[in-house]
C-alpha cells in the first residue's frame, strides 16, 4: 500500500503523466463497469422471451460507459490544479455530454417500449402500431426537454425564472388559441381511442357520410361519394356520435334489400331466385355467403328479405341499384308477381225514371 501510494505521489509531480494516467484508469474503469452491468443484466433478460430487454441492454451500454468515464475524468480535472473557470467549463462539458448520450438511450428506450406495448393485437389498446408517431414524437418532445433543463442546471443555470415565465406564456397562448387546442387534443385522443382509422367509411350524426382519407392532429378529412373532400375539426368530431361501416371483425358491410311477392307465389323459388341474384353479382362477397330469410305475412304479400355482404361500403348505393334490378327483371322472367296496394273504387248511379 505504502509503495502505491508513493507512485502516487511521484506522479503528481508530473502533472501530465498523472492526468493522462487518471484517464486512462476511467476509461478502464467506465469498461469494467459497462461489463459487469450487462452482463448482470443480461443473464436475467436471456430468460425472457420478448426482445425488449435485449434491446433494453443494446440501449444502456454508452450511459453506463459514459457516465463511469466522466465521473473519473471529472475526478481528474479536480486531482490537477487548473484554473476555476476552466475547472467549470470543464465540467459543465462533462455533465453535458453525459446527459445528451443519456437522452438518446432513454429516447431510444421509449421508442422500443412503446413498438413492444403495440405488439398485441387487441384494439382496444392504448397505444397501437399506427399511433407509435404520434408517442414517439410527445416522448421526445418530453425527453429534449428535460434534457434541456438538467443541461441548464450543469451550468448553474437558474431556470427557475424561465419557467414562471413559459407558465404565463403557455396561459395566455392557451387563451389566445382555444380551439386550436381543443382540435389538437380531440386529435390526440381520436388517434389513440381509435374509433375509426384510415379508409373506413363512417356516418356523423351531423349528416357528413364517407371514407377517411387522413387523420391529422388538427382535423379529419373525409372523401364523400360524390368525390367531396370534408375537412372536419376534431373537437367536432370527438363531440359527436360516429357510426363506423367498416368496424367491427372484419370490414365488409352487410347490406339488406326487403321485397314482397305475393301470397300465390312459390316460397322455394323466390328464395333460390334472390340466392342466385347475388351469387351472380360480382360486387357481392362469397363469404360469409348470401342467405335468404321469409320474414313476415303482410298485408300485400309475403316479405323476403335478402342479406349479403360487400367488401366496401362506398360501393352500397350501386350495388342496391344493380341488385333491385336484377330481381326486378329476374321476377318477370320467373313470373313472380311483385304485389302493390289496389284501390277499388265504386260508383253507384241511382237512375230516376220521370213517369
Amino acid at each position: 500500500m505504502d509503495i502505491f501510494t508513493d507512485f502516487i505521489n511521484v506522479l503528481k509531480d508530473y502533472t501530465s503523466i498523472y492526468f493522462i494516467v487518471l484517464i486512462l484508469t476511467s476509461a478502464l474503469l467506465a469498461k469494467l463497469a459497462d461489463w459487469i452491468l450487462s452482463g448482470i443484466i443480461f443473464r436475467f433478460t436471456k430468460k425472457t422471451k420478448t426482445r425488449f430487454d435485449d434491446k433494453l441492454v443494446d440501449a444502456l451500454h454508452k450511459p453506463i460507459y459514459y457516465s463511469v468515464f466522466f465521473l473519473g475524468i471529472s475526478f481528474s480535472v479536480n486531482a490537477v490544479n487548473l484554473p476555476d473557470q476552466f475547472l467549470f467549463i470543464l465540467l459543465g462539458l462533462f455533465k453535458s455530454i453525459t446527459i445528451i448520450v443519456w437522452s438518446f438511450a432513454i429516447s431510444k428506450i421509449f421508442v422500443e417500449l412503446i413498438k413492444w406495448s403495440s405488439q398485441s393485437g387487441n384494439t382496444k389498446k392504448f397505444i397501437q402500431k399506427r399511433t407509435i408517431p404520434l408517442f414517439d414524437n410527445i416522448g421526445k418532445i418530453t425527453i429534449f426537454g428535460g434534457a434541456v433543463y438538467f443541461i441548464l442546471l450543469s451550468w448553474d443555470i437558474d431556470v427557475t425564472g424561465w419557467v414562471a415565465s413559459a407558465g404565463i406564456l403557455s396561459v395566455v397562448i392557451g387563451f389566445a388559441a382555444k380551439d386550436t387546442l381543443s382540435n389538437l387534443f380531440a386529435g390526440i385522443f381520436i388517434m389513440a381511442d381509435a374509433p375509426y382509422k384510415e379508409g373506413d367509411y363512417i356516418n356523423l350524426d351531423a349528416g357528413e357520410r364517407g371514407y377517411v382519407r387522413s387523420i391529422g392532429i388538427r382535423s379529419t378529412r373525409i372523401m364523400t361519394r360524390d368525390d367531396i373532400e370534408i375537412t372536419i375539426p376534431n373537437s367536432v368530431i370527438a363531440n359527436s356520435k360516429i357510426v363506423n361501416e367498416s368496424g367491427g371483425p372484419y370490414e365488409k358491410e352487410r347490406v339488406r334489400i326487403t321485397i314482397s311477392v305475393s301470397y300465390e307465389s312459390d316460397i322455394e323459388l323466390v328464395k333460390r331466385v334472390l340466392t342466385d341474384i347475388a351469387n351472380t353479382s360480382n360486387n357481392v362477397c362469397n363469404d360469409p355467403e348470401p342467405r335468404v330469410r321469409f320474414r313476415k305475412f303482410a298485408d300485400y304479400g309475403l316479405t323476403f328479405q335478402l342479406l349479403f355482404w360487400i367488401e366496401k361500403p362506398e360501393v352500397r348505393g350501386r350495388v342496391i341499384d344493380e341488385i333491385n334490378s336484377s330481381i326486378f327483371y329476374k321476377f318477370k322472367d320467373e313470373n313472380i308477381e311483385i304485389p302493390y296496394p289496389h284501390h277499388v273504387i265504386e260508383m253507384n248511379q241511382n237512375t230516376q225514371h220521370n213517369t
